[in-house]
């Protein structure tokens, strides 16, 4: 396994070892020793599975108070999947990454605590899978538009297929409840 720091440092990529043959391929998608060698630590708590159609985007959710971490991966398809920092004080504060998770490339992406997440599916069904370090709380969950122009991100999809949450969530600008970076 590799574990490699992104643009935003602590937004860290997994690239596990698949072991393949003519059979098919084995990949240890999680192992608590190891992920914690590489910065990832739990406890991890709860584990979803979301089954989305093509051009499906889902986000920008964080939760606050409470904030989750999230270990994530695409078990079928293809998404683009984007980690932006809304942590007031954050030095990269605004700033965003995106990159391409599926079932072909087994990438996994760490989102930490204090990060919004969102992901669009590319291919034509996407199964995607959130280990989270904190369960769910809807009185906690909060939304960032994911087509904010003062973020910029470049999605690849136009039209997207979305939740009247997502439709309608605020600005990062006009967010009322932001978590705090604590350097």
């Amino acid at each position: 396994m590799r574990v490699t720091p992104t643009q935003l440092p602590e937004v860290l990529l997994v690239e596990p070892r698949v072991f393949g043959d003519a059979r098919g391929f084995f990949v240890e998608t999680f192992h608590t020793e190891r992920y914690s060698a590489g910065g990832i630590r739990g406890p991890f708590v709860q584990d979803n599975l979301s089954r989305s159609v093509q051009r499906t985007l889902r986000g920008l959710h964080f939760q606050e108070p409470r904030p989750q971490g999230k270990l994530v991966q695409v078990f079928r398809g293809a998404v683009w999947d984007v980690a932006v920092d809304v942590r007031r004080g954050s030095p990269t504060f605004g700033a965003w990454l995106g990159m391409e998770l599926s079932d072909e490339n087994h990438r996994q992406l760490w989102i930490p605590p204090g990060f919004a997440h969102g992901f669009c599916v590319l291919s034509e069904m996407a199964d995607f899978s959130y280990k989270c370090t904190e369960f769910y709380a809807p009185d906690a969950e909060r939304c960032v538009r994911w087509d904010d122009p003062a973020l910029g991100i470049r999605w690849p999809v136009h039209s997207p297929v979305l939740s009247e949450k997502d439709r309608f969530a605020p600005l990062l600008s006009e967010a009322a409840v932001l978590p705090v970076y604590r350097g």
